[in-house]
């Protein structure tokens, strides 16, 4: 399971509450870009639209996928298109309505190769606020503070 992609601001900006995998529709030269690791998920987000017959969607949105450089250039080729997220009805019912609560959102977490297939990684995550980013600092400060400590006593 090589890891092409990790979203590094996630669990820093978000409280990660729950993970979830989900299989993702790319196109043939998308996947050969995604697999030489160039991809990006910086600023991504996952958000939930109506699809056909009024059953929820995910898609991925603001990712960056580049144009393979080896494959031939597609027209109108727009490297942060919205990608759907492929996942059971039961779990798009489900995590569309946990979405739908105050304070929680969908945010991806890494993109990785689970056999041949390209799979994302997402959590419902909630965002946390600045001076919980300030905690989270401190006490990761005084853990590598005592680690430190602890070896030299060693």
């Amino acid at each position: 399971m090589p890891i092409l992609a990790v979203n590094k601001r996630a669990n820093f900006d978000y409280e990660v509450l729950a993970n979830y995998e989900a299989g993702i529709v790319l196109l043939g030269q998308e996947v050969k870009s995604v697999k030489t690791g160039h991809v990006s998920l910086k600023g991504s987000f996952v958000v939930a639209k109506a699809g056909k017959n009024k059953l929820p969607e995910l898609y991925l949105i603001n990712a960056h996928i580049p144009p393979y450089k080896f494959a031939s250039n597609l027209k109108n080729y727009d490297p942060y298109r919205a990608r759907k997220l492929l996942l059971k009805k039961k779990e798009l019912e489900y995590l569309v309505g946990k979405k739908q609560e105050q304070g929680l959102t969908l945010v991806p977490l890494k993109l990785y190769t689970k056999r041949s297939l390209v799979k994302l990684e997402f959590a419902i995550a909630k965002g946390r606020k600045k001076y919980d980013k300030r905690e989270v600092i401190k006490k990761r400060d005084t853990e590598r503070q005592m680690r430190t400590l602890t070896k030299r006593i060693r």
